[in-house]
């Protein structure tokens, strides 16, 4: 099989069903924000009891990808409604979410949220030469650096309102997205400080959350009751500490996690359909077999950037796998339980993200061995 076009498939696909999606039935005219989620049959969003910073800040980021002039028009809403719906100005930084009219609703300053309102300006500024976007990427991350901080070079995962209390203690996830948010603020400003902030980070994450025995990287830190190893974040660390290079410091990650690679592979993908399990302990036991549609795109651009060509061509038959058991003539299947029914119908708006990110590893990667 070709890589190139099973790879280029998988964009079509995108371009041609996932993004009118959110153009159409998955995007609210009167306020200008995606729907949280559209039913599977692409016909209709699902009843509104929020809208989220992050969900917004993720379609940002996609339609900051334009290739058309209407896509182009959707980032630039997109942009505005982030600033103007979004914002706490009274404490500063960024509300969580807002109710069904738009009015604050869960006023927590949650990190995850502000690592992607600092990615999807950066990725916007950047495509459009927006200088108040990237400025707003840097306050943004200053805010985070200032307001977040914890022991030990960590950030916390969640604040109060008004920044006075702390309601979440460090966490993998927002730091991983918050070392992508650094990375691409990096590459739209040039500005060594972000590089720096990616360091700092890298070592302060590797203290704290690094499974030296497999080399993943846990979803709490070591020796935390009930931690997991979460395969599809083992892929996508190791996509990012690629694109990190020496920014990772004295951290160790890139040795620790080309083993985390191996050992997600191993024991978090099912060998005969390739699908990708949400959860293993700290032995390699599955401990949650729930095949999510992101942890499946985090596998194949693992797979597509990885060093070793051996590993490379098992891509073209992972796409082959993957496909027809993810994607559907309306959009996607979100999640599918261990026996692969269909866990969840609807299609949520921040998977887009998930999908691009990935198809453009691809392409990337297919261009360079051309």
């Amino acid at each position: 099989m070709n890589t190139l076009p099973s790879a280029a498939s998988l964009r079509e696909h995108f371009d041609r069903i996932v993004l009118p999606l959110w153009l159409g039935p998955g995007f609210n005219a009167a306020l200008r924000l995606p729907y949280e989620a559209i039913d599977a049959a692409g016909v209709q969003p699902l009843p509104v009891t929020r809208y989220r910073a992050m969900a917004c800040a993720r379609q940002l980021f996609v339609f900051s990808q334009a290739s058309d002039a209407a896509q182009a028009a959707h980032a630039h809403t997109l942009f505005e409604t982030l600033r103007h719906t979004f914002q706490d100005r009274a404490h500063g930084g960024w509300f969580y979410s807002v109710d069904a009219t738009g009015a604050p609703l869960d006023t927590t300053k949650d990190l995850y949220t502000h690592a992607f309102v600092v990615f999807a300006s950066a990725a916007y500024g950047q495509r459009f030469g927006e200088s108040a976007a990237l400025d707003l990427a840097r306050e943004t991350s200053s805010l985070i650096v200032d307001r977040f901080a914890a022991r030990d070079g960590l950030l916390n995962a969640a604040l109060d309102a008004s920044f006075a209390s702390v309601t979440g203690a460090p966490l993998q996830n927002p730091l991983m997205h918050l070392t992508e948010a650094w990375l691409a603020a990096s590459d739209a400003t040039g500005d060594a400080a972000f590089d720096t902030a990616v360091t700092r980070l890298a070592e302060a994450l590797a203290r704290a959350f690094l499974h030296e025995p497999t080399g993943c990287i846990a979803e709490l830190p070591i020796g935390a009751a009930d931690n997991r190893l979460e395969p599809g974040h083992q892929f996508e660390w190791f996509w990012l500490a690629s694109r990190a290079g020496a920014r990772l410091g004295d951290s160790g990650l890139d040795e620790a996690l080309a083993r985390a690679f191996a050992f997600a592979q191993k024991h978090g993908v099912e060998a005969e359909r390739g699908t990708v399990a949400a959860a293993l302990d700290e032995q390699g036991r599955v401990i949650d077999a729930t095949q999510r549609i992101w942890a499946q795109t985090e596998y194949l651009r693992a797979l597509a950037t990885h060093g070793d060509a051996g590993v490379r061509a098992t891509l073209a038959p992972q796409i082959a796998r993957f496909a027809p058991r993810f994607l559907t003539p309306q959009g996607w299947v979100e999640c599918r339980a261990a026996d692969g029914e269909v866990a969840r119908a609807d299609m949520p708006s921040t998977t887009p993200y998930h999908l691009l990110t990935a198809y453009q590893s691809m392409s990337a990667q297919a261009r360079q061995a051309d």
